[in-house]
């Protein structure tokens, strides 16, 4: 790493992009206590990252994990729980399985489980201890798109109790649907970061017409109405009218580089 300076508030939900060997997974190591920072510090919640009250305050979810197969979801959430030394109980262990949608697969052993349930039984491990940030690593790479809808809609309650999560992630689509703000990381350093709207910039206003579609640009949202009284003056029928932005896509390529 170059040198990062990152800050996640309380409920948020904060994406980070980059190419392989950018240095995602090795941030999200440093946050959770893996990996120490040869310089510079990393703090949870107050407290040096991988301090006790660091680890006690944090949850992660690696991107390769495997629960051993014989074991139910009930089982490896009571593990975890003795290793968390969280004293939450039975009631804790209903509550996350509910959560992530598990509640009927309590006794189901992991082996019969679909990736998208070993996913989601990853997560609600990620929050035994009830965690005030939530590290996860590439979580939804694997899934099918019902299962990254799913993902995200447990990303959004924990949103809503107040949980901070970092999420390492390859997808833009789902980092611009779910995240409040981003980073995007090319070897160790931060080239782009802010809201995904704050990033994305106008390229023009899209006029579909009895003349055709045409695209002007540089144009903007204010611009729309004068472009329609034009149109019309001109003996045009508006058929359509589009604002057009870039993508984070578009973003991501400005600053990593089409071979990145």
């Amino acid at each position: 790493m170059r040198g990062i300076d990152l800050e996640l508030a309380d409920g948020e939900l904060f994406g980070l992009l980059g190419p392989n060997g950018a240095g995602k997974s090795t941030l999200v190591k440093i946050g959770c206590g893996l990996v120490r920072p040869s310089a510079g510090r990393a703090l949870v919640c107050g407290t040096p990252a991988g301090s006790l009250a660091a680890r006690g305050a944090t949850g992660y979810l690696a991107e390769l994990f495997r629960f051993p197969g014989w074991c139910t979801a009930d089982e490896v959430l009571s593990l975890h729980q003795r290793l968390a030394r969280s004293h939450g109980g039975e009631a804790e262990r209903a509550g996350l399985l509910e959560l992530v949608g598990l509640s009927d697969a309590r006794r189901r052993r992991v082996e019969t489980m679909s990736k998208g349930m070993q996913q989601r039984l990853g997560i609600a491990q990620a929050l035994v201890g009830s965690p005030r940030v939530l590290f996860l690593d590439e979580p939804t790479s694997a899934l099918d798109p019902a299962g990254r809808r799913t993902v995200r809609g447990i990303l959004e309650e924990l949103r809503a109790r107040g949980i901070a999560v970092l999420l390492n992630s390859h997808l833009l689509s789902e980092v611009e649907l779910v995240c409040d703000r981003v980073a995007i990381l090319l070897d160790g350093s931060v080239v782009a970061s802010g809201r995904p709207d704050e990033l994305m910039r106008p390229r023009g206003v899209e006029l579909e017409t009895s003349e055709g579609i045409r695209v002007v640009e540089r144009a903007s949202r204010d611009d729309v109405p004068r472009l329609i009284s034009e149109a019309v003056a001109a003996g045009e029928q508006v058929f359509g009218v589009r604002v057009l932005r870039s993508t984070l896509e578009d973003v991501y390529l400005d600053a990593v580089g089409e071979d990145a």
